[in-house]
């Protein structure tokens, strides 16, 4: 009886709680919408104010006194109907702009510059949340239908030749998201009809689920290594060269002004806070791709790193400058394997200074392009056969479908840089990228959880973990 009640006062809580939830998210996008609407009244104010002045100051104004106190003095009924008319149409226009934008939304292929001004102008205005719920809204019921349509044409090859099957079921596979595709196509697949499920391949998606099961176990294999410090000692036991680097973290006013080094943010990624310092006189921000002339400058360049958000915390290390040429003062290029449980699918080669350009290649050294950089690509020099192996012998090592391996070019070799579990922007590769790296991504899992079941100890990995651990 008891336990009962205790149910029953839990549901009632629950209510309550997600009653006071929605009241929170009704009273914040009022909040917004009303911030939005003083700002653009203070600013209409404003502005109203400097034209209202510059027009007293006019000849005009000045002539026309004795017209306006006429007037101000019988004000005529047809004239301020008119003012009403007008604010009526002003009010049917807006309207009008409203419908046009969503319809563009839902027929015009428009582009992301076009698309971020509408929604900085609806945010201006305290309108963004209301309208993108209203997107939402629309999205949802235009994909169900879209969904019901493709998934209809499917069933009504169910029961076709195999041929028919095989040409129009990968169609409709690429048109549905992978939670969209139905069991009877999937079955497909695995039958004798031989239809391919390569559309419901997605590196992102994989990858996506992969940082969702992070959420909900707190903390993946892959994460251990996600720390510089844990990486470069798993990188010495397996005997590749990592550079010389602190022994502590630094804020920006302790850092030692030390020649030949590379100074670095402690949680730092895609350059952004790396310095390169030759000597006092000759420094180089990598990110910016600019000189510095010293020092004092460095620091308050560093300082704006952290005020401007580019760089979260006020904790930095150095360690060894690796150089592609030292005598000409060339700096490391970037080589980035993308590795799939021992085996490289993708390599990204990058230059950063003067000018930051990059370059993607396959693991059989064919360049190709991927939807991503396309805007900076150049002709690279690829990467030997040697340092494929020695990047796939190391994921192999590492018990995670997926890790990018980062290395820096020097004189002497490739020397390691970090292991990144989740590369930035993945989201942008295009779609024939997505797919392919989907398939490695996939296939990976398998492969591992096979030599999981094989008993494959992963005995590097997990002797560094124990240490790790065991330190905390």
């Amino acid at each position: 009886m008891n336990e009962g009640n205790d149910n029953q006062l839990d549901m009632e809580k629950n209510a309550v709680s997600i009653e006071r939830q929605h009241k929170n998210e009704e009273l914040i996008k009022r909040l917004i919408k009303t911030e939005a609407a003083i700002k653009k009244a203070e600013a209409d104010i404003k502005n109203s104010e400097k034209q209202i002045q510059q027009i007293k100051k006019s000849k005009t104004w000045k002539q026309t006194a004795s017209i306006r106190n006429v007037l101000h003095a019988s004000q005529d009924p047809q004239i301020m109907d008119l003012e009403n008319e007008v604010e009526s149409i002003r009010h049917e226009l807006y309207a009008a702009k409203e419908i046009i934008n969503t319809l563009k939304l839902e027929s015009e292929k428009l582009d992301y510059n076009h698309l971020w001004r509408m929604a900085k102008e609806k945010k201006n205005e305290g309108t963004l949340i209301a309208f993108m719920e209203d997107v939402m809204e629309r999205k949802q019921s235009y994909d169900e239908n879209y969904n019901h349509l493709l998934k209809a044409a499917a069933r009504l090859f169910m029961h076709e030749k195999k041929a028919y099957k095989q040409l129009v079921y990968p169609k409709l596979l690429s048109g549905l998201k992978v939670e969209d595709i139905p069991e009877f196509m999937i079955r497909s697949g695995l039958s004798e009809e031989e239809i391919s499920l390569k559309p419901a391949s997605s590196y992102r998606a994989s990858l996506n689920m992969r940082m969702r099961e992070h959420q909900l176990l707190g903390t993946l294999p892959e994460m251990l290594l996600d720390d510089k410090k844990v990486a470069y000692r798993f990188m010495n036991r397996l005997n590749i060269r990592t550079p010389e680097v602190s022994d502590r973290t630094y804020t920006l006013e302790e850092i030692p002004e030390k020649n030949g080094i590379a100074i670095k943010p402690n949680d730092g990624a895609g350059a952004r806070g790396v310095y390169l310092v030759y000597n006092n006189n000759d420094i180089i921000d990598i990110k910016q791709s600019k000189t510095i002339a010293n020092w004092q400058v460095l620091r308050k360049n560093m300082e704006r790193d952290i005020e401007s958000g580019r760089v979260s915390n006020n904790e930095w290390f150095f360690e060894e400058l690796i150089l592609e040429d030292k005598d000409k003062k060339i700096p490391a290029r970037d080589i980035k394997f993308y590795c799939f449980y021992g085996k490289v699918a993708l390599i990204l080669e990058i230059v950063r200074y003067p000018e930051i350009k990059h370059c993607w290649w396959t693991a059989s050294g064919e360049r190709i392009g991927t939807g991503k950089y396309d805007e900076s690509l150049f002709k690279g020099k690829g990467v030997t056969n040697a340092e494929i192996e020695m990047a796939t012998a190391i994921s192999a090592e590492i018990p995670s479908p997926f890790i990018r391996i980062d290395f820096l070019r020097s004189d002497e070799g490739l020397v390691f840089g970090e292991f990144t579990p989740k590369p930035g922007n993945y989201d942008e590769f295009d779609i024939p990228t997505d797919k392919w790296l989907g398939d490695y991504f996939i296939e990976a899992q398998g492969r591992l959880t096979n030599d999981l079941i094989n008993g494959k100890e992963f005995i590097h990995y997990t002797n560094l973990k124990t240490n790790v651990y065991s330190q905390d």
